[in-house]
């Protein structure tokens, strides 16, 4: 059979040396992924690319989130209890090993969040769900903690499935490039810009996993992904393009919980005119996206958490197209003054979805339409980070930021703190009311917590308009036939291994 020369091209590229595997190749597996890793450092485990890779596998939360259920689980935590407003109770697991040794207890539990909230350390877990929370601890005995937090966090048990703890014998202030954890795999191997090797710990705690060792390899281009994984040479291709999810047996999409966004840097003339933010999203015809250069499945979005997550607001409905009306807004911001003619910036991250930059080039040509004059600048994901995070340039030009946010834990405080407070890492909004409202909500339990944080993501959408909101998202994975794994929700931030069985087992 004659190949195609695009086919032909994709199966030179994807060849994967026979030494990645090891000693036992039926027990091991290959994972290509989108992006290369900029680090491996746990604390960036909410970057989806390292999650997929560290969390779980070798660094392990207190408690666990299941996504089947929506419920909390234990995990290195094997209970917890409220004693009062602002303080929790958690019994530790005893008799875990950290990889390097070191055993597993309170003050190792003490040691880890301290240096999470070290903000000498670069640290997207930190800044997406913890911000500037406030830890004290009171070691009760090795393996019971008590974990004060100022402000109170009636939810910290599912706050705390985002935090992934590790050895007591990890530096301070430092990214770490061989992380010691508490997880079924040890990272054996780190070859930046070439591959990951995680290898079974044979001590660990719990099950035996049936993966004696996982290669992750990158390759930017989906259909390398995908052909990898029809040839043999990968087994898992988690983030694959719905163009090349064309092999049913094979190929399954998923709701993988992230939503996209522009994000709008309203400190620069015309983006801090609302009526030029409110242009950018009318004159965005989402529809159009819809079964084209995206999936069909995908959900045009009024807000940046998901259905059914706490604090989501029914009442909301997505930006309605109208060009006409995006072109009189600008037309009365041009006559008081305000530049809509300057040139803006559009910065994407390469492979933050796939076909991406197709996307990116169809937003400017409809923002050029209505008369706004946009710039696309494709980034890699290091650059996108040091953009998008705080603390921003003083004299930085006005600049629209693609954004993917994944909350897949079930309450808006992992969004709404980090995304729109004033203090928020990734945050643009500086709204009084809107940081009351979010206080107020995020210390409050349920009724009340959930009203509040309906009434924010009204206030954000209708009266600060500080993003342009695109999709709730789906994701294609290719699967290899020999294993028995079925993406879903959690696929998009971590890929557990010890989850994958082999057919001929």
């Amino acid at each position: 059979m004659k190949l195609s020369p695009v086919l032909a091209m994709a199966l030179s590229m994807a060849f994967v040396p026979t030494h990645l595997y090891a000693q036992n190749p039926a027990r091991s597996v290959t994972i290509v992924l989108p992006e290369a890793l900029q680090t491996v450092e746990p604390c960036q485990s909410a970057v989806s690319t390292v999650g997929r890779v560290v969390k779980q596998n070798v660094t392990e939360t207190l408690t666990e989130l299941d996504f089947d259920t929506g419920t909390i689980k234990p995990r290195l935590a094997t209970s917890w209890e409220r004693l009062d407003d602002t303080t929790w109770r958690f019994k530790l697991r005893e008799g875990v090993k950290f990889h390097d040794g070191a055993p597993f207890n309170a003050d190792a539990v003490v040691y880890s969040i301290n240096r999470t909230m070290d903000t000498a350390l670069t640290c997207m877990v930190r800044n997406k769900f913890f911000g500037s929370t406030k830890f004290s601890f009171k070691v009760v005995d090795p393996y019971t903690l008590d974990i004060t937090t100022d402000p109170a966090q009636p939810i910290l048990p599912t706050v705390l499935t985002t935090m992934t703890i590790t050895s007591p014998n990890t530096k301070l202030g430092e990214a770490s490039r061989k992380p010691a954890g508490t997880g079924p795999y040890v990272m054996s191997t780190w070859d930046p810009g070439q591959k990951i090797v995680l290898d079974r710990f044979e001590g660990y705690w719990g099950d035996k996993p049936a993966v004696e060792r996982a290669t992750y390899v990158w390759r930017t281009e989906s259909a390398v992904q995908a052909a990898m994984v029809a040839t043999g040479e990968a087994d898992i291709a988690p983030t694959i393009a719905i163009q090349d999810a064309t092999n049913p047996a094979t190929d399954f999409a998923y709701p993988n919980s992230e939503t996209s966004r522009i994000r709008i840097g309203a400190d620069q003339p015309p983006l801090n005119d609302v009526r030029v933010r409110k242009a950018l999203n009318l004159a965005i015809n989402r529809e159009a996206f819809r079964g084209s250069i995206l999936s069909k499945d995908v959900i045009p979005a009024s807000q940046l958490v998901v259905p059914g997550t706490n604090g989501y607001n029914t009442d909301l409905k997505p930006w309605p197209y109208d060009l006409a009306e995006a072109k009189k807004l600008l037309a009365a911001a041009k006559a008081d003054g305000v530049p809509v003619d300057k040139e803006i910036r559009l910065i994407s991250r390469t492979n933050i979805f796939p076909n991406v930059t197709e996307t990116m080039e169809a937003l400017t040509q409809m923002w050029g339409e209505a008369g706004l004059n946009v710039k696309l600048q494709m980034l890699e994901v290091a650059q996108v980070l040091k953009l998008g995070t705080k603390p921003y340039a003083p004299d930085r030009p006005p600049t629209l930021v693609i954004d993917q946010h994944d909350n897949n834990t079930g309450d808006a405080s992992f969004t709404i703190l980090y995304k729109y407070s004033s203090s928020g890492a990734q945050s643009d909004s500086a709204d009084p009311d809107l940081d009351r409202l979010i206080k107020e909500g995020t210390a409050s339990t349920n009724p009340k917590r959930r009203e509040l944080y309906q009434q924010a993501f009204a206030r954000i959408q209708q009266v600060v308009v500080p993003d342009v909101m695109l999709f709730h998202m789906v994701g294609y994975t290719r699967v290899n036939p020999r294993l028995i794994y079925r993406p879903s929700i959690s696929t998009n931030s971590e890929l557990q291994l010890a989850q994958i069985k082999f057919k001929s087992s």
